[in-house]
């Protein structure tokens, strides 16, 4: 470092020493601070922040910076001060030397600002004067520089006015550089002179911060005193916290305890009151609760193994007992009364029983619970009431229901026995041929669309003379024996048991009485039993009632309405098969009338199978249609018997087709939509109408059904002549004779052409005469008329088409009668039809 300058004077401490009270030394150093940090914004970035009041002391970098400007060796520094630069840590010793010259130069230079004689221009600084021209000096030590590139740089710049300029002037690189250099050092002298002239404003502005620093140093001391103030409300408030935690929940035990005390009191103490309803109380609704009171004490006390271990139980359980005892005692005594009440002739059982048996459902309940051995007593005593007072109830109706049943059939009453009575002891009765309801569904159909009606009330029924098929005295027993078994079984389940699956044998010990009764009189009633349609009735019921239980939810009767259904089919088909027997079996001599008019037998075959088939359209039983099946091949067979019984085949023909037509005509009544056994007789109708027709040849049919008929009987009786001489000769050909002794001539058409012209109206008015009179079914008896007379015209057609190929036929034209006329005739009895 070099020397200072003889007019400076020495040192007088180090630089590092902090500053006095602003004087103008003071000031200048501001100032010159100020300028300084110009230049270290310049080099550290606008953002660096270098604290420079006064009173505080400089921080080395400060004055390293300043030592950069006013020292010239130092333009090139040593790398250790430009760590300085950068460094807030303590300089070394050799740095402080420099930082004293500092300080001598700033005392120097304030000492200018003391002397008052000096003019006002005088108080400018002027710092070129001072420090002199900054030179920069080359340095010797530094390395060569490489010329390379230097060509294709100057290239680039060509561009740049300035470059362009020094090059066009040819102005030498280091003039240039100083002349660039003393103008930045003018601007930097300029900047300082405008940094000194705003003195007076720093100077102001430091005073006020200073002020500003004193008020908020007040607020900061009393801003102390507050926190600390209010760390000390904050102790306090978190005591107060833990003290009401505390309380509360000392609190909240104590209304724990308190609760349980208070419910632990309430549930073991034997309040006055209920001693005295208990004892000397009326039983009645009061009573009741007392009761249920009671229980809940009753349990509390064999529950609960705490209350077990207290002292106030000693006191109490003597009392409770006292008290159980003596409730069990009257409520027993109340029950059995009100079941013994049940036993009184003409009591309304029911009523009785919605009235005080469920009101006083409790009682049972209490005497289940507290009073076992009682509780079965009492539940013997209603078993034991109950099937005897339902006994006596079903026999006395059973008594009444005889009274009105309508006997339908006996054992002889089948298909195929004779009407006339064979025994000289044999009872007066209506001919069964009269009695339809034997073998007919009819009315009694209903009584399935009737099945959920309320049952007969038989001194009403009786009272009108009515009497009933059986099958309506059974869907009214069964009706009464469903309505009392859901009522028994619900009441007895709510009476003594919890829910619906506790002890559902109680109603069978109920109503095992009942049943018995039921079964003694069905047992004595089924046996003489030989009405079919009403067996079928009874299965028809009593699936009935058991879909009518399903929907109940009620299966107590399940086994029991299995057992009846069981028992009706063997039944059916023992009955069912003596009337097949009968069929089999039949005297056809006997059964034989001479009326070609359907026979009673099959018209007894036909309104059965019909009752059948309606009872069975809903269920479709295969097993029922198979002995139908072998019914209709019984009847069959006898008709075709009967059928032979006749002399006159025309009979024979129009007794098959009359009884035919009747059964499909009922059959059709049961099934519209036709069955098997329907399609069966509608193909034997066809084929014995168009035998009846004349048509010959009838593939595919059974012979025996023709029992021997030839045929054609209907036109031969009135047209025989025509018809065999149309059959004869008439596909012949009136010239030729082969095949015959002579051709066709007029001779011997024309007397066939002259009778048939003489009578044909009165002969086809005779076949409608005796069409009506032989066929009782008009329908069917016109088709057949139809069918005959359009045979008839197709015969006539045919002989005139042979007259006219016989010579001389033309002469036979005023005899023949014209196709139209005959046309007319049978569209005349077509609209009859």
């Amino acid at each position: 470092m070099p020397p200072a300058s003889p007019s400076q004077p020495a040192p007088t401490g180090p630089a590092s020493a902090p500053l006095q009270a602003i004087t103008a030394h003071d000031m200048f150093k501001f100032q010159v601070v100020a300028f300084v940090e110009g230049i270290q914004r310049n080099m550290f970035g606008p953002s660096a922040n270098f604290p420079y009041l006064p009173h505080h002391p400089l921080p080395h970098h400060l004055f390293a910076s300043l030592l950069l400007l006013i020292h010239p060796p130092l333009l090139h520094p040593s790398p250790f001060l430009m760590v300085a630069l950068k460094s807030d840590e303590a300089l070394p010793q050799d740095i402080l030397i420099e930082l004293e010259m500092v300080d001598l130069v700033a005392n120097k230079v304030g000492n200018s600002f003391d002397d008052n004689t000096n003019d006002t221009a005088k108080n400018v600084f002027d710092l070129g004067a001072f420090v002199g021209d900054l030179t920069f000096e080359e340095d010797a030590g530094s390395d060569d520089i490489s010329l390379e590139g230097l060509e294709q740089e100057l290239e680039e710049c060509k561009n740049y006015d300035v470059v362009a300029n020094i090059l066009s002037k040819g102005t030498k690189l280091r003039e240039y550089t100083k002349g660039v250099e003393n103008n930045i050092r003018q601007v930097e002298l300029d900047s300082i002179q405008d940094y000194i002239k705003e003195s007076d404003n720093l100077v102001s502005l430091h005073d006020q911060i200073r002020d500003c620093d004193t008020i908020l140093s007040q607020m900061e001391t009393l801003l102390s005193g507050f926190q600390d103030e209010i760390g000390s409300i904050s102790s306090d408030i978190k005591i107060l916290q833990e003290k009401s935690m505390d309380m509360g929940l000392k609190l909240k035990n104590r209304k724990v305890a308190e609760s349980k005390l208070a419910k632990f009191v309430e549930d073991i103490i034997v309040p006055p009151r209920m001693v005295d309803i208990v004892v000397d109380g009326e039983v009645n609704d009061e009573y009741m609760r007392t009761l249920e009171m009671l229980s809940k004490k009753l349990k509390f006390v064999e529950v609960d193994p705490m209350v077990k271990t207290s002292k106030a139980l000693k006191d109490v359980q003597p009392e409770l007992e006292k008290l159980r005892q003596k409730a069990v005692s009257k409520v027993f005594d109340f029950i059995v009364q009100k079941l013994y009440a049940l036993r009184k002739p003409k009591t309304n059982i029911q009523i009785l029983q919605q009235s005080v048996l469920l009101k006083y459902k409790y009682i049972v309940s209490f005497l289940k619970e507290h009073g076992k051995d009682v509780y079965n007593e009492v539940r013997a005593a209603y078993i034991d009431t109950m099937n005897k007072v339902l006994s006596a109830h079903f026999r006395a109706y059973i008594q009444a229901l005889e009274k009105l049943q309508l006997d339908i059939a006996t054992s002889s009453d089948l298909i195929g026995v004779e009407t006339r009575s064979t025994s000289l002891f044999s009872r007066g009765r209506e001919p069964l041929k009269n009695r339809s309801a034997v073998f007919a569904l009819g009315d009694r159909i209903n009584i399935l669309k009737e099945i959920d009606q309320p049952a007969l009330i038989p001194h009403i029924a009786e009272a009108s003379s009515l009497k009933y098929p059986y099958e309506v005295l059974f869907r009214s027993l069964h009706k009464l024996l469903m309505d009392t078994a859901t009522s028994e079984y619900l009441l007895a389940l709510y009476l003594f048991c919890d829910d619906f699956f506790g002890e559902e044998s109680i109603f069978y010990d109920i109503c095992a009485g009942p049943f018995t009764v039921i079964d003694e009189h069905f047992n004595s009633i089924l046996p003489n039993c030989y009405d079919a349609i009403g067996l079928m009735l009874m299965i028809r019921i009593i699936h009935h009632h058991q879909l009518i239980m399903s929907r109940r939810r009620i299966p107590c009767l399940d086994s029991y309405l299995d057992k009846v259904n069981i028992s009706l089919w063997p039944r059916f088909k023992m009955v069912f098969d003596l009337h097949l027997s009968s069929l089999r079996n039949a005297n056809v001599k006997t059964l034989w009338e001479d009326d070609i008019h359907p026979h009673y037998v099959m018209r007894r075959y036909a309104e059965f199978t019909a009752s059948l088939i309606h009872l069975n359209v809903e269920y479709g039983d295969g097993q029922l249609e198979l002995n139908m099946e072998r019914l209709r091949m019984a009847i069959d067979d006898l008709l075709l018997k009967l059928a032979k019984t006749f002399t006159k085949s025309k009979s024979q023909i129009v007794f098959l087709i009359n009884n035919y037509d009747m059964t499909i005509a009922v059959l059709k009544e049961a099934s519209p939509e036709g069955g098997k056994i329907q399609l069966h007789f509608e193909d034997l109708l066809k084929t014995n109408t168009s035998l009846f027709v004349n048509i010959r040849e009838l593939k595919g049919k059974d012979p025996v059904l023709f029992v021997g008929l030839k045929g054609e009987e209907l036109l031969l009786e009135h047209f025989s002549d025509l018809i065999k001489f149309v059959k004869t000769r008439g596909s012949e050909d009136p010239s030729s004779s082969s095949g015959f002794d002579k051709p066709i001539t007029v001779a011997e058409v024309e007397p066939i052409v002259k009778d048939f012209a003489s009578r044909w109206k009165a002969a086809i008015e005779l076949m409608h005469k005796d069409v009506i009179t032989s066929f009782s079914n008009f329908l069917c008896g016109m088709e057949i008329l139809r069918a005959a007379l359009t045979q008839l015209l197709l015969y006539y057609t045919r002989l005139s088409d042979c007259i006219k190929r016989i010579v001389g036929g033309s002469t036979l034209n005023k005899d023949l009668v014209s196709i139209s006329s005959i046309m007319y005739e049978i569209r005349k009895y077509s609209r009859t039809f």
